[in-house]
């Protein structure tokens, strides 16, 4: 896997988990306020999209995860 993959995939996980722990309609709701965290994920994306800083990707490149699949596709 990539940085990139991960990174997504990631970000995926938590705007999934927080809407089921934020949502009341939720069999796993605990509490609204966790949609504050579905909008923390979703700023966080916007801004690294304009600004390339991502905190998990400077964290995945120091742990010696791969950029680049190599295979022509990232």
């Amino acid at each position: 896997m990539t940085v990139n993959q991960i990174v997504r995939i990631v970000a995926g996980f938590f705007v999934v988990l927080s809407l089921a722990l934020g949502v009341e309609a939720s069999p796993l709701f605990v509490n609204k306020y966790w949609l504050l965290f579905t909008l923390f994920v979703g700023f966080n994306l916007f801004q690294s999209g304009f600004t390339k800083f991502c905190p998990l990707d400077i964290i995945l490149k120091k742990l010696g995860v791969k950029e680049t699949s190599g295979t022509g596709c990232a």
